[in-house]
């Protein structure tokens, strides 16, 4: 969807959430970023956004709770980055801060509709942007502009999301400084966002004592999932996805 020969598509486009599986730290770049290796998939709690004729951005949806809607949104910056416009009505279902890359899910959502598949322009976007244009499972490296698609697998997790976020780049921060520690648990990010956000302990020790496992942080936090269905309240359980 998108324009195409100065006409406007309108309709829905789905922007599923990405789930870190994995991720190991191995290197920092000379300007400061952090090069990563990790297993990316996307999952079936989507937002959706409805493109229409003119302009503006409207949010709504259980997660829609904090969400900007000005010149910030990656909605708009995506928009302005193809150089299109639009009237985009956002249900947002990715609670934001999850470390479930909700804004870049809709920034890639974006550039699906307008038919962009320049990765360089989503890595513009923001690291979680090219994976989540690729969508399906992955690993990606780099700083998140590499992506190497993986053959699907159908797997369930449950998900439980504090009320709370973990900021990405604190947590990086705290990983600098805490000298670079490698998580026994896939996830080299889970000691300084625990450093960061003590109070994520308590939500992790929740979902163990429901799943009777350990769980894994996503990614920077502040979600922490296990794989299998759990039902419960607080938590949600989904499917992975493929791409396209």
């Amino acid at each position: 969807m998108g324009e195409t020969g100065g006409v406007l598509t309108v309709g829905a486009v789905v922007a599923p959430a990405k789930l870190t599986l994995s991720l190991r730290v191995v290197g920092v770049r000379a300007d400061g970023y952090h090069l990563i290796e990790s297993e990316m998939v996307t999952v079936d709690l989507a937002d959706e956004l409805v493109f229409g004729e003119g302009t503006g951005l409207v949010v709504s949806g259980p997660a829609s709770a904090g969400v900007p809607v000005e010149e910030g949104n990656l909605v708009r910056r995506a928009l302005a980055a193809v150089g299109r416009s639009a009237s985009v009505a956002l249900v947002k279902r990715i609670p934001a801060g999850a470390g479930l890359g909700g804004g870049s899910a809709d920034a890639a959502a974006v550039l699906r509709w307008a038919r962009c598949a320049d990765m360089a322009v989503a890595a513009g976007l923001g690291a979680d942007v090219p994976f989540c244009v690729v969508g399906g499972r992955a690993m990606v490296a780099g700083v998140g502009e590499v992506v190497a698609p993986l053959a699907f697998e159908d797997r369930t997790f449950t998900l439980l999301t504090p009320p709370f976020g973990a900021a990405t780049a604190s947590v990086y921060r705290a990983w600098d400084e805490l000298g670079g520690p490698h998580g026994d648990n896939g996830n080299d990010l889970e000691p300084a966002a625990l450093a960061v956000a003590p109070g994520l302990a308590t939500w992790r020790d929740r979902l163990a004592a429901a799943a009777g496992t350990r769980p894994r942080l996503a990614g920077s936090g502040s979600t922490w999932f296990v794989e299998g269905e759990f039902p419960g309240e607080g938590r949600v359980v989904v499917k992975t996805v493929r791409a396209g």
